[in-house]
């Protein structure tokens, strides 16, 4: 199994890259191959002036693992009530509708406020559905981020806690699932 952590954001050392690297180590434990992607990397001079439908080798190489992946995890930080804007812009340089058809999601939140990601994750579920995304039901929101992730210990509050580790045993089972369902249909389809 091969997952993917989107650090969804382009801040310099953000929250969001702390969580990812954090989320990370949890699914290294379970033997899981996975590496956080930040869209701290995103190319993003290469799609300024509106590139679209050019060939963009930067940016096709940064998409690659995400593409080829076997699920995603994003790690949504909260920005002005909605998610960042380079998540929208790595988004609308994937490929239509391929890039998410029925590749296996999960999310968490993060936020600085009370509710923890909330805004920015329902509404980058929207994106994901209209690409017809397989989400994964259980959303894990870390509110007050400074003050209730600890770096390499994880969420003071033992309750989000085990609501994450929970997401990641449940996640990993579930991209399980659907990679069989897939590989069945492609047997019955041969």
């Amino acid at each position: 199994m091969n997952l993917k952590i989107i650090s969804s954001t382009d801040r310099p050392n953000s929250n969001a890259l702390r969580v990812s690297g954090y989320v990370e180590s949890l699914y290294r434990e379970k033997g899981v191959d996975v590496e956080v992607i930040s869209l701290e990397d995103f190319p993003l001079e290469e799609v300024i002036g509106g590139r679209y439908g050019k060939k963009l080798p930067a940016i096709e190489k940064f998409r690659e693992p995400i593409i080829n992946a076997d699920g995603l995890i994003f790690v949504i930080p909260e920005y002005n009530g909605s998610f960042p804007g380079i998540l929208k812009v790595f988004i609308d340089y994937l490929p239509f509708p391929e890039a998410f058809e029925k590749m296996p999601m999960a999310f968490i939140g993060e936020a600085n406020g009370v509710f923890g990601g909330l805004r920015s994750v329902e509404q980058f579920q929207m994106i994901a559905n209209y690409r017809n995304a397989l989400q994964f039901p259980e959303r894990v929101f870390i509110p007050n981020v400074k003050d209730e992730f600890i770096d390499g210990e994880g969420l003071r509050d033992s309750f989000k806690q085990k609501l994450l580790e929970s997401q990641i045993e449940n996640f990993v089972k579930f991209v399980e699932s659907a990679r069989q369902k897939e590989m069945d249909q492609l047997t019955i389809n041969s």
